[in-house]
C-alpha cells in the first residue's frame, strides 16, 4: 500500500507546527461551461469564499472536487474550456481538494478520463485517480487561517497554480504563477515515470507511485523526517516536480517550502497553465 499523506493529515500537521510555535512564544449534469465565468452558488457571501478555475491551456479540462460531507459543495464536477473560467462559491470551513481530469468523454454523468477520473462519474463523488496535480485546500481550519498548497506528492498531469485574490497572504505564488524561487514550467518527466495514453504521456507518476518502496514513499524506517530525504534516495525524483513548481509538495514531508496561509475570508484563483513569457 502506498503511502499517501492528505491535504488534511498535512495541514493538521502545520497548525500542530504553528499552535506549538506560539506556545513557546507565549509561554455534462450541473456541468458550467462557462464562457463568461458562471458562478455556482453553495453558500451565503458571509460564510463563504470564492474559488476560481481558470484554463490558460490549449485543451478542455474537467475540473473535479472531493467531497465534504459536512460542507458540501453545489458541484463537484466543471467543464473548463481553453481560455474560460469558472466561479464557485466554497463554505467555510471546507476540507478537500480540486484537480483537473484530461481526455475525457462523459454521456449523462458518467464516461471516462485519461487522467484524474472518479470512478466513471462526472459529478466526483471520491478522492479521484492519481498521478494529479492537486489543489488542497483547509478553509478557516484555525484563528481564521486557510491552509492550502498544490500537491504533486503522486504525481502531475497538469501545470496548476493558486493564486491569492482577496485577503491577506504575506507568502503567495503570483498572479503569473511565480514565486521568489521560480516561477511555474511544465514538468519534464524521465521515461521510467511516464503515464501514457494513445501513444502520448499525459501524466508523470511519482516514485512512489511507480516503485512503491519503502524510502521512496518515506515510510517504514524512512518515515522520520530525518530519514525521508530525497537526496538520499537512488534517484532524486522529488527534484523532477520541485523545478516544475516551486512553491508546490514534491514529496511528503516537503512541508517548509508547500504550505501556504491566508486569512479574512480569502478569495482563489486555480490557474492551469504555465508562467507566461514577459513581453520584450
Amino acid at each position: 500500500m502506498i503511502r499517501r499523506r492528505t491535504g488534511l493529515a498535512r495541514l493538521a500537521a502545520a497548525i500542530v507546527a504553528v499552535l506549538g510555535a506560539i506556545a513557546m512564544i507565549g509561554g455534462s449534469q450541473g456541468a458550467l461551461a462557462a464562457p463568461g465565468g458562471q458562478i455556482s452558488r453553495a453558500a451565503s457571501a458571509g460564510d463563504s469564499r470564492e474559488v476560481t478555475f481558470v484554463n490558460k491551456l490549449s485543451h478542455t479540462i474537467w475540473v473535479a472536487a472531493s467531497p465534504d460531507e459536512a460542507h458540501p459543495l453545489r458541484s463537484t464536477g466543471w467543464v473548463l474550456r481553453p481560455g474560460h473560467r469558472v466561479t464557485i462559491t466554497v463554505p467555510n470551513h471546507w476540507n478537500g481538494r480540486f484537480w483537473g481530469r484530461t481526455g475525457c468523454v462523459f454521456h449523462h454523468g458518467r464516461g471516462h478520463c485519461q487522467t484524474g477520473g472518479c470512478d466513471s462519474k462526472f459529478q466526483c463523488t471520491g478522492w479521484g485517480a492519481v498521478p494529479a496535480t492537486l489543489a488542497e485546500y483547509d478553509l478557516d481550519a484555525w484563528d481564521g487561517l486557510d491552509f492550502y498548497d498544490v500537491s504533486m506528492v503522486d504525481g502531475s498531469n497538469l501545470p496548476m497554480y493558486i493564486h491569492v485574490t482577496k485577503g491577506k497572504a504575506t507568502k503567495k505564488v503570483s498572479a503569473r504563477g511565480c514565486i521568489p524561487a521560480g516561477c511555474t514550467k511544465l514538468v519534464v518527466c524521465p521515461k521510467v515515470l511516464q503515464v501514457k495514453a494513445g501513444g502520448k504521456v499525459v501524466a508523470c507518476e511519482s516514485a512512489c507511485l511507480h516503485f512503491g518502496t519503502d524510502q521512496y514513499c518515506c515510510r517504514g524506517k524512512y518515515a522520520p523526517r530525518a530519514q525521508c530525504n530525497p537526496a538520499k534516495w537512488p534517484v532524486d525524483y522529488a527534484r523532477v516536480f520541485k523545478r516544475a513548481e516551486p512553491y508546490a509538495y514534491s514529496y511528503v514531508d516537503d512541508d517548509a517550502t508547500s504550505v501556504y496561509t491566508c486569512s479574512g475570508r480569502c478569495n482563489y484563483e486555480i490557474v492551469f497553465g504555465i508562467t507566461p513569457p514577459k513581453r520584450k
